[in-house]
């Protein structure tokens, strides 16, 4: 018969769940930080701050500290109380970047002067530009793809696309327009640019399917840096949504199939790439008969080996665009491939009613309101009740809800069988 108290080494022998249930709560209440400083709530902030002093160091899979999310958005009240439990002022994230580096990047001119205050140093913004040897992740055999700048002719070339670290450019290769990625010469030397610009070189080597935009080669031993993908003279999904307004049911569900197609390949196991920023300007179309999309843009894809099919990853919360951003990734939670059949979900809606969801919002605030558990209204008649259902479960809050892009597809199909077309479409509308 056991007594009351336990032994040392009885305490020792403590079933190995409650080891993992301590860390469970350890991660949540982490999360919970962050999240509360994301939101500006700087009572929730104190209060998880005096009943665990330690959280005031919480870091994400960034690094980044609860008063590096205060001080991107400007939050005083909160970065006050941050700064009052020992907050380090000059913690610095994966990116070198420091909390007032986050706050002169995002001009926000009162916090600035309050971290001052406080000894509040900027360096590392921009990722770290000053490591004299920058250190990347090898590349595959470079035979069969690496092009010499020189057969690049940027005579006649036209800018169709814009990011942090350069530009996306239509040039000639040997004749044949193409699409350039070239990254900023002044980041060229960057050690985080170009192993990101690897990384994505890496992915894009391995891809051969019809619904994902198809790579050609990229300079990596010259500079700039470029990556160069198949030109596709139809323009992205934004784009054309903006001129056309809501697309028909039978042509957003084309749409959606094509889509569908080229992540359910990405997304096949063991070896699964989760694109993690899924959204109209990502989806190209072929030509200018709209009848093809392909899938693009791999800079903030990941390629993880899958060993069994419930795999959950820490991975870099915040990754992607807001407006598309499934909430887990916007709470800094855990989180699998079904992050991509979320922002799918937003794609469909977006396709059917005419306009981005919660367009009345700015992206971040339709990412928190999404993060909360609210979902965007249906209004279009297009929005078939199949349809809705679809929609309903790939947007889901539990990611485990959410269906996989074979089921998806499959589910579209019988969807298409049983839709109208377009003419008796038209006559039921007038």
């Amino acid at each position: 018969m056991s007594s009351g108290n336990s032994s040392s080494s009885d305490r020792g022998s403590q079933p190995p769940s409650s080891a993992k249930q301590r860390e469970k709560a350890r991660v949540s209440r982490t999360s919970m930080i962050l999240w509360h400083a994301h939101q500006n709530d700087a009572s929730a902030v104190r209060k998880l701050l005096e009943e665990d002093p330690s959280l005031v160091h919480a870091r994400d899979y960034d690094s980044r500290t609860p008063l590096h999310v205060a001080s991107l958005h400007g939050w005083i009240d909160v970065a006050k109380y941050l700064i009052e439990f020992g907050a380090d002022v000059n913690a610095q994230d994966r990116w070198k970047n420091t909390p007032l580096a986050d706050a002169e990047g995002a001009k926000k001119y009162a916090i600035i002067e309050f971290l001052k205050s406080y000894g509040g140093l900027s360096y590392g913004q921009n990722g770290s530009h000053f490591e004299p040897k920058p250190v990347a992740p090898p590349l595959p055999s470079k035979c069969d793809w690496e092009i010499d700048p020189s057969e690049l002719d940027f005579s006649n070339s036209a800018i169709i696309g814009k990011g942090s670290f350069g530009q996306i450019l239509k040039a000639y290769w040997r004749g044949t327009p193409v699409a350039v990625k070239r990254i900023l010469p002044s980041l060229s030397d960057d050690r985080l640019v170009v192993q990101d610009f690897r990384h994505e070189v890496n992915l894009l080597v391995k891809l051969r399917h019809p619904n994902i935009v198809q790579f050609l080669g990229a300079v990596t031993e010259k500079k700039p840096l470029m990556l160069i993908t198949e030109y596709l003279r139809g323009g992205d999904l934004h784009q054309y949504l903006k001129e056309k307004g809501a697309l028909s049911p039978s042509t957003a569900i084309n749409f959606a199939l094509d889509i569908a197609r080229g992540m359910a390949y990405l997304h096949n196991e063991p070896n699964v790439i989760i694109h993690r920023d899924l959204k109209p300007r990502n989806v190209l179309l072929v030509n200018s008969n709209t009848d093809h999309l392909k899938v693009g843009d791999f800079g903030l894809s990941k390629l993880i080996k899958v060993q069994n099919c419930h795999d959950v990853y820490k991975m870099t919360g915040e990754t992607g665009s807001y407006r598309y951003m499934a909430p887990e990734v916007f709470k800094h939670r855990k989180y699998d491939k079904k992050v991509d059949v979320f922002s799918f979900a937003m794609i469909l809606y977006e396709m059917l009613e005419g306009e981005q969801p919660l367009a009345n919002y700015e992206p971040y605030e339709a990412a928190k309101i999404v993060a909360e558990g609210h979902r965007p209204p249906f209004r279009a008649k297009g929005f078939t009740l199949e349809l809705r259902e679809l929609t309903d479960q790939c947007w889901a809050a539990d990611m485990n809800r959410r269906p996989s892009f074979l089921d998806i597809l499959k589910r579209l199909e019988k969807i298409k069988e049983i839709l109208p077309s377009d003419h008796s479409w038209n006559i039921f509308n007038s």
